[in-house]
């Protein structure tokens, strides 16, 4: 396996860990490419659960900025193009899937966690979406389906941080739990997915989620394809 990700698989329970723990997980597009290919392979090989947690401080820091000096605008477009592709192939995946979060979490990678149907974080975790402080639409819809359009615009307006039981409050997550209780709450997750048969899980999901992943593409490449993404990027990082 890829040094970027490492996949342990027990039964039909996939764990999937963002292995850039000197990054704090940052999505590099050889970090997104890899996902892709797991996630898109899981459901044929047997998985039933995908867990995702990350490796070292933190769930994910989000998009990866390193390279982005060195890059096309048009680099960076496909760049955030497959990220949403990421995230619509794990919000459409049969599994039953699964974000274990702990730490300083940032944009791409929150989006990441909310794609997931269940969410637990660590007590210390903490949650912050800046993309539309540099012009980009990137799980703004997902985001307010979960804790509501409201409360989504106060929070995504001002790039607000929220916290795990902020968090809890809204929906977001669905349990604080240490790292200690993960095993245990996998293996729950793996019972409540055994409910079903497959293909029926399957079909509630397409049931309940209407695809929206054109929609929600359309938004993000007129948002990223707006002319000057790279210096909006810059200016957003010299902002801190």
């Amino acid at each position: 396996m890829s040094p970027l990700i490492a996949v342990q698989k027990v039964a039909d329970v996939w764990t999937i860990s963002l292995a850039r723990p000197e990054k704090r997980n940052a999505l590099s597009a050889g970090i997104v490419d890899e996902l892709l290919d797991v996630v898109a392979r899981a459901p044929t090989e047997g998985a039933r659960i995908l867990a995702f947690r990350g490796e070292g401080k933190c769930f994910s820091a989000g998009f990866d900025f390193s390279e982005v000096e060195q890059q096309s605008e048009g680099d960076l477009l496909l760049r955030f193009v497959r990220i949403e592709q990421l995230l619509q192939a794990v919000a459409a995946s049969p599994c039953m899937t699964v974000a274990l979060v702990h730490g300083l979490n940032f944009g791409a990678g929150v989006d990441l966690a909310a794609v997931c149907r269940l969410r637990v974080a660590t007590a210390d975790a903490t949650f912050r979406m800046p993309g539309l402080k540099f012009g980009l639409v990137l799980g703004t819809r997902r985001f307010g389906d979960i804790v509501g359009h409201e409360r989504a615009s106060h929070i995504l307006q001002r790039a607000g941080t929220f916290d795990a039981r902020a968090s809890l409050q809204m929906g977001f997550i669905h349990q604080i739990a240490e790292e200690a209780q993960w095993n245990d709450i996998v293996a729950s997750a793996r019972t409540e997915a055994s409910i079903l048969s497959d293909a029926m899980r399957a079909t509630l999901y397409r049931t309940l989620d209407p695809d929206r992943s054109d929609s929600d593409l359309s938004q993000l490449v007129r948002s990223a394809a707006t002319p000057g993404l790279k210096n909006r990027n810059a200016q957003y990082l010299k902002a801190g």
